[in-house]
């Protein structure tokens, strides 16, 4: 079985998921954006019951899409975004693919909310586009 393994860029949070993430993609929404300091986020979903994470945490709040509120963490040392959801609260978790050990892991399916994307973020022409969230 494959080990999905990564952390923020000083070491202090850390992460191990245990079997496939459930889905996996590139977001273009603004908050996305803005977050990563990038076109686009790459990410992966875990159930929490597949997924230990470890180190000290700051969580970011912003407005999700649906009406309630995405939690994004970041390392409370270093800064690093690692992963979305809250934890002993969430049922999984969204890592964010740039901080894996081993990023070949990554198999990126669908592009969401490609309606924000800015011109310059291309849409690699394997993935499935929706314009904001799927079903």
């Amino acid at each position: 079985m494959t080990s999905y393994k990564g952390g923020c860029l000083c070491g202090a949070v850390r992460y191990e998921a245990t079997a496939a993430p459930a889905y996996a993609g590139l977001c273009y929404c603004a908050d996305c954006r803005r977050a990563s300091g990038s076109g686009f986020i790459p990410f992966m979903g875990f159930a929490a019951s597949d997924i230990t994470i470890t180190g000290a945490t700051r969580p970011s709040e912003v407005p999700s899409f649906r009406g309630g509120t995405a939690t994004r963490n970041h390392c409370a040392t270093c800064g690093s975004i690692v992963f979305g959801g809250v934890i002993g609260e969430s049922d999984s978790f969204t890592i964010y693919a740039g901080s894996l050990d081993d990023p070949s892991l990554f198999h990126p399916r669908v592009a969401i909310f490609t309606r924000d994307r800015p011109a310059w973020a291309e849409v690699r022409p394997d993935l499935k586009e929706y314009e904001t969230m799927p079903g």
